[in-house]
């Protein structure tokens, strides 16, 4: 029972992206903004600091009502290795491609953990 009251209030998914995957999905419904005016998502773009980056994929892990962490693969090599260090199973940390940047499963560490459980 503990272990289901550790989930079942996380139900927002949290995005870390470019412009165009933010909008998409904000279109899609998933945009949230909290009582603190704390946004379940954030816009990288050329400009946006790597410090700023890390900052948010720390908050949106450290959310309680994050169930899934979406992260553009190009951001995620930003920040490659605090997403390398992360192995939470809740928010569950996905790899997604963007417009311009299609998606490497060797890049993708969830993946490489999956397929080394696997003995891949």
């Amino acid at each position: 029972m503990a272990s289901h009251t550790s989930f079942k209030d996380r139900n927002l998914i949290a995005v870390i992206g470019d412009e165009d995957s933010i909008t998409g999905l904000l279109l899609a419904g998933i945009g949230h903004i909290n009582e603190q005016l704390k946004k379940n998502f954030l816009v990288v773009d050329s400009k946006t600091q790597v410090s700023t980056i890390e900052a948010a994929f720390q908050e949106f892990t450290e959310r309680k009502d994050v169930a899934i962490l979406l992260i553009n693969q190009h951001i995620a090599e930003k920040i490659r290795p605090t997403v390398d260090r992360y192995q939470q199973a809740f928010p569950t940390l996905l790899e997604i491609p963007s417009k311009d940047h299609p998606y490497d499963p060797a890049k993708d560490s969830v993946l490489k953990r999956v397929q080394k459980l696997f003995g891949e």
